[in-house]
């Protein structure tokens, strides 16, 4: 199923501001807009994936390893825990953290995914 339009816009907001710190060298206040716009992505496979591809890009520019094969595995079970429900709710996408772990979600984004999930029933 495709993102809700208010969560869309929010997801690729996050996104931008993401490019736009990152070339601000707000290193990491770019990844930070990541990480959000991953939270945003979790029930909806393709931006799911592309978040992560993005993560691994980041990590790429970086030259950090670790991120970089936390990243591939992360691009290959995104997808599949999509379209499961599996994604532990709230987390945060880098690979600084458990893959299945769950995480408290900031306020202002709960909001939003709660509002989309009420439009859905």
């Amino acid at each position: 199923m495709p993102m809700e339009s208010k969560l869309r816009a929010a997801f690729e907001a996050e996104l931008r501001q993401a490019v736009e710190a990152e070339r601000g060298g707000a290193l990491p206040r770019a990844w930070r807009h990541l990480e959000r716009a991953h939270i945003l992505s979790q029930a909806y496979a393709g931006p799911h994936v592309r978040v992560h591809c993005l993560m691994f890009a980041f990590g790429w520019r970086r030259g950090d390893v670790r991120e970089l094969l936390g990243q591939l595995a992360r691009i290959l079970v995104a997808g599949p825990g999509s379209w499961l429900g599996r994604a532990p709710l709230g987390n945060t996408g880098g690979a600084n953290v458990g893959i299945l772990t769950p995480m408290p979600i900031p306020e202002d984004l709960r909001v939003l995914l709660e509002g989309v999930d009420k439009e859905r029933e």
